[in-house]
């Protein structure tokens, strides 16, 4: 690793930045194989430090293609230089950094890997999040296209609304851009310029102007979805909601919930908490989790296998399982709420909702009672933006004339009428034990561009995967299980 030559420090005094504050901030230069050439580059080196210690490099060739260090732990760049500071700033680029450093701005931080609009999963801030903790301020001053504004909320919901502040660029795509059009002092007094983010509980039209474009523009947004076509097809949802899943005991109410987060990791890298007594022990759960992933049953010749430990670490860093002495509801809602800042949860499952009780509730009335609850579940799934899961189980069912159990509907629960009224969307697991078919019915969706009220999808459960297969597509192999084998 060698200080910059001549040519790359010309071209860094061509984008305003000088050579001091690329020795203050350790940029290097050095050959370095780049994959998208196929050939050892010359690159500049951007060297990611924590402490003394080099974490990372992000090597850049000169035709803009970017390598990060493979499998080093991802970290902010110039993490360092926020320590000891009450407040600090967050871009979009190494360039950012170094934009800001020369506008006399050294408390700066930049995300590794730019913004993505699909997936925002900000592992760099897990593995920072202890920086952040004794900020008073944080300016996030990203780019201003679509990426730039998806991280930008990511940001606000993981570092919390009350501490950040905003800075945009005037029209320039990113503090660089705007360092060459207006030079340093005017970068700096447009970071000084940060405005707080829109109060909590409190909106105005110039705050979501941009929603109100967009919906004149394109419509409803379509909701989130699982991945399976025949559920998809009657079911979406959007965050900062609850669902409510119900089904008679053994109806496998929590295994298709595992199925839609699942789902929902896999389509958009969400992470999940589950606070779930009743699924226990964990690690019968985590295994429940693995097969779905691994999309078979793991065998004991798999342990140790690259497969083994990839799809291992990735039930490790995308589900969380909250184990409490004594479940309580404003525990879980806390532990959750810490989850989002530390982990970037965006789902939170409550399985099921009569073994996490309110301890604080103000009446034993049971519609009182379920009304409280079910506010305070939307107040924290609205404030995170988190989608909330709360499996419930219904009160005693009779079989009809048929002979066949009758099917809950939500005022089959335990304050019921106020399940109903309250839930955003409600969910009806049942399994019909002679055709060894489960289906999904949509008992309520809230908003009609989401769903179909009173549509049902029908699937097999693969006992080897553990996973819901659309019931025209499946052929179920019937081989037996290996704790089954003889």
């Amino acid at each position: 690793i060698h200080e910059v030559s001549t040519n790359v420090e010309k071209w860094f005094e061509s984008r305003g930045i000088s050579k001091q504050t690329l020795r203050a901030l350790k940029v290097t230069e050095g050959p370095e194989f780049m994959p998208q050439t196929g050939k050892t580059e010359n690159t500049i080196q951007f060297n990611y430090y924590m402490g003394d210690q080099l974490i990372n490099v992000k090597y850049r060739d000169g035709r803009k293609n970017f390598k990060l260090y493979k499998g080093a732990e991802k970290v902010f760049y110039n993490i360092n230089s926020i320590v000891g500071y009450e407040y600090c700033i967050i871009v979009e680029g190494e360039m950012d950094a170094l934009s800001l450093y020369e506008a006399g701005i050294e408390n700066v931080v930049s995300v590794p890997n730019g913004a993505t609009l699909n997936n925002n999963n900000l592992d760099y801030l897990d593995n920072c999040i202890d920086y952040f903790t004794d900020k008073e301020k944080v300016i996030i001053a990203v780019d201003s296209d679509e990426a730039g504004q998806a991280l930008q909320t990511e940001l606000v919901r993981r570092l919390g609304a009350e501490v950040c502040y905003l800075a945009d660029f005037n029209g320039c795509k990113d503090a660089n851009e705007y360092l060459l059009e207006y030079g340093k002092e005017e970068l700096a007094k447009r970071i000084a310029k940060a405005r707080p983010v829109p109060l909590e509980n409190v909106t105005t039209f110039k705050d979501i102007e941009n929603e109100v474009t967009d919906f004149v523009t394109n419509g409803f947004k379509p909701g989130y979805q699982i991945g399976l076509e025949n559920f998809d097809d009657i079911f979406s949802t959007y965050t900062g909601q609850f669902i409510t899943v119900t089904g008679i005991p053994s109806s496998g109410k929590s295994d298709f919930v595992d199925q839609m987060v699942v789902g929902y990791n896999s389509n958009y890298g969400w992470k999940t908490a589950f606070a779930s007594p009743e699924n226990a022990p964990t690690y019968l759960h985590a295994h429940k989790l693995m097969r779905k992933t691994w999309q078979d049953m793991p065998r004991k010749s798999d342990i140790g296998t690259d497969k083994w430990n990839q799809v291992a670490e990735h039930v490790n860093d995308n589900y969380f399982f909250i184990d409490m002495e004594r479940y309580t509801l404003e525990a879980v809602l806390r532990k959750g709420a810490e989850l989002v800042k530390r982990k970037g949860i965006k789902c939170l499952v409550i399985d099921p909702f009569n073994k996490i009780r309110d301890v604080d509730a103000v009446s034993d009335d049971v519609n009182r009672y379920t009304m409280d609850y079910l506010q305070k579940i939307e107040i924290f799934a609205k404030k995170y933006d988190v989608l909330v899961f709360i499996v419930a189980h219904p009160t005693k069912m009779y079989k009809g004339s048929d002979g066949q159990i009758e099917e809950p509907t939500m005022y089959n629960i335990k304050g019921g009428g106020e399940w109903y009224d309250a839930s955003y969307h409600g969910i009806l697991v049942h399994r019909n034990y002679e055709a060894k078919t489960v289906k999904a019915k949509v008992l309520k969706v809230k908003f009609q561009n989401l769903g179909e009220n009173g549509a049902e999808a029908h699937f097999k459960w693969e006992p080897k995967s553990g996973c819901f297969i659309p019931y025209r597509d499946m052929v179920v192999n019937d081989d037996p299980l290996p704790w089954e084998a003889g």
